[in-house]
């Protein structure tokens, strides 16, 4: 019982988009991942391409605050910065890859978060 519901309250977080509206915008939303801002200054109106803003915002924070972070850590901090370099990096191809297909799936880790509404 408590597996479906689990599985229930996953399947109601993904959000939905209007298929014209993703159609429209999935190119800025790919791009997203590289300058977060994009769709919202060539898209504003669209739901989607904020989703995806909201999520490249996301990893953007991610990578600097883990960034500022591990340099201040010493040895250990400086040997996992690659990692955390490669890591975004792969979180954003992630990114990038649904954005460009049209799908509006969370980034790991990081998606859950919402700060551009």
């Amino acid at each position: 019982m408590t597996d479906l519901k689990s599985t229930l309250n996953t399947q109601e977080k993904i959000p939905t988009f209007d298929n014209e509206d993703v159609e429209k915008n999935k190119v800025m939303a790919g791009l997203a991942y590289i300058i977060f801002f994009l769709p919202l200054i060539a898209c504003p109106e669209s739901a989607f391409g904020r989703f995806h803003a909201n999520q490249g915002l996301l990893l953007f924070i991610f990578g600097v605050v883990g960034t500022f972070v591990l340099g201040f850590i010493p040895i250990i901090g400086w040997i996992l910065l690659p990692v955390l370099g490669l890591l975004t990096f792969a979180i954003g191809i992630m990114g990038l890859i649904n954005g460009l297909n049209g799908k509006a799936k969370e980034l790991p880790i990081i998606g859950k978060f919402r700060i551009i509404k």
